[in-house]
């Protein structure tokens, strides 16, 4: 059921703390090195090596509610692995919420691509079932926050209800979200065709990810672009400065219309200092997963 609450659009410049500055950015070799919370499990969610998440939990007896973490790296072998965002796993493990930090496969990997990257997103989400068997989580308050490619997992994983069973993305009974942060990254992948080759530095990796363009293969995009999808029926925060427009942000927004968005614009910020916690940007990213998870 489409929630029917308005848009906010917020917007602010981030004030440079130690370390590299807010133009500049913090790099992503940076992130990866900050400190982290070990794991209080490893779980496999497939066969492939990528098909694992690490689960982390607050302090305390919990249940627990549970942010499934998704990184970026441009949906391409190389770019990025779950270390990337290990930091801000453990950042909102330590504010009370457990996370679920996935690997997946990635363009350049054996089975990834259609659909299978997107089959690794929704199964990886899923295995929060069987480790609710042997750890406090609470599956009713389940939300995700992805960053770059991760950004449009996260979306993605919140129209699984709506993705017919027996489909390519489909599910007989998909975990359901309560809410979904995209972290600077898009949600229209079709709109994204052309920019991606600029964003990665490489051939345009949209059309790799679905199998074709969107004039070539509409039905995979019609499935697999969460801005195809809308409204989906659930609270979403867009995050928007670097790969993510504000601009682009603002007209996922009001296709939306029915669902809860709000649009965060932050300026003069890099990339990744967003998922570098000590960053002001990052503690606006913590607050829009908490804002989910706040009861409504």
């Amino acid at each position: 059921m489409a929630l029917r609450l308005p848009l906010l659009v917020l917007a602010f410049a981030a004030v440079a703390s130690p370390g590299p500055t807010a133009a500049q950015g913090i790099s992503p070799e940076d992130v990866d090195r900050l400190p982290t919370r070990v794991p209080h499990a490893v779980h496999r969610y497939g066969p492939a090596p990528q098909q694992y998440g690490q689960l982390r939990l607050p302090e305390g007896a919990g249940p627990f509610p549970v942010a499934v973490v998704v990184h970026g790296g441009c949906w391409t072998k190389g770019f990025a692995t779950l270390a990337n965002t290990a930091p801000l796993a453990s950042a909102l493990a330590e504010r009370g919420i457990a996370t679920w930090n996935i690997e997946y496969r990635q363009l350049g990997e054996p089975g990834a691509g259609w659909p299978g990257t997107f089959q690794d997103w929704g199964v990886a989400t899923d295995a929060l079932r069987d480790l609710a068997k042997k750890h406090p989580i609470d599956l009713s308050r389940v939300v995700t926050v992805g960053h770059s490619a991760g950004a449009h997992a996260a979306l993605w994983l919140a129209t699984r209800p709506g993705q017919p069973d027996g489909t390519p993305l489909g599910a007989a009974d998909p975990l359901r979200v309560q809410g979904a942060v995209a972290v600077d990254g898009p949600g229209d992948l079709a709109a994204f065709v052309g920019r991606d080759a600029m964003v990665c530095g490489q051939p345009p990796v949209i059309p790799n990810l679905f199998g074709g363009t969107p004039a070539e293969v509409p039905d995979r995009y019609a499935a697999g672009s969460p801005g195809q999808r809308l409204p989906i029926g659930v609270p979403q925060v867009l995050v928007a400065s670097v790969v993510l427009l504000p601009e682009d942000a603002r007209a996922y927004a009001a296709k939306a219309a029915g669902d809860d968005v709000t649009v965060v614009v932050l300026q003069d910020v890099g990339h990744f200092d967003m998922i570098a916690p000590g960053q002001p940007s990052a503690e606006k990213v913590i607050e829009a997963v908490q804002s989910l998870l706040a009861p409504r």
